[in-house]
């Protein structure tokens, strides 16, 4: 399997991480990939980058069955109000494609804020960098050696 640069970056910091490519599967969306992968739904999430009203950028991680709720997420980062980048833009701000975007290796460090429900997990899922590339990582190692921190950012349903 081909390494990605998100785990070349793990590699350098000492992060173990397995790597599981799907990339021979029809699998799109982030619960197509769930399936294909066998895993929970729950435990597998998605990187979504946002652009606050102060014109920062921020990234969310959510499982992919889930929705971002600005307004959550928005207080989180002590912004007055927080919108979706558009997808036109993505590759320009973070170097990543739609359905290829990681919190990890980006053009810049960007705050990278994960539900707080991945605290039930000892690890989860999430792009490599690359669409057909998913690196499952441990949470602890997230937060210590990424500097990510945890809070409730999912809408209820």
């Amino acid at each position: 399997m081909e390494k990605t640069n998100v785990m070349r970056i793990l590699e350098q910091r000492k992060i173990k991480y397995n790597s599981y490519y799907y990339g021979d599967t029809s699998a799109i969306s982030g619960v197509e990939v769930a399936k294909v992968l066998k895993q929970n739904f729950n435990q597998v999430f998605k990187t979504l980058v946002t652009i606050g009203h102060s014109k920062r950028y921020y990234v969310f991680m959510l499982p992919v069955d889930k929705e971002l709720d600005l307004k959550k997420a928005s207080v989180v980062v002590g912004e007055k109000s927080i919108s979706m980048l558009p997808v036109k833009e993505l590759l320009n701000v973070t170097g990543y494609i739609h359905g290829g975007c990681s919190p990890i290796g980006m053009k810049k460090q960007f705050s990278v804020i994960i539900d707080i429900s991945a605290k039930r997990f000892s690890t989860i899922f999430f792009s490599a960098g690359k669409i057909g590339y998913q690196v499952e990582v441990s949470v602890l190692d997230l937060e210590e050696k990424m500097n990510y921190f945890f809070a409730s950012i999912v809408g209820e349903k």
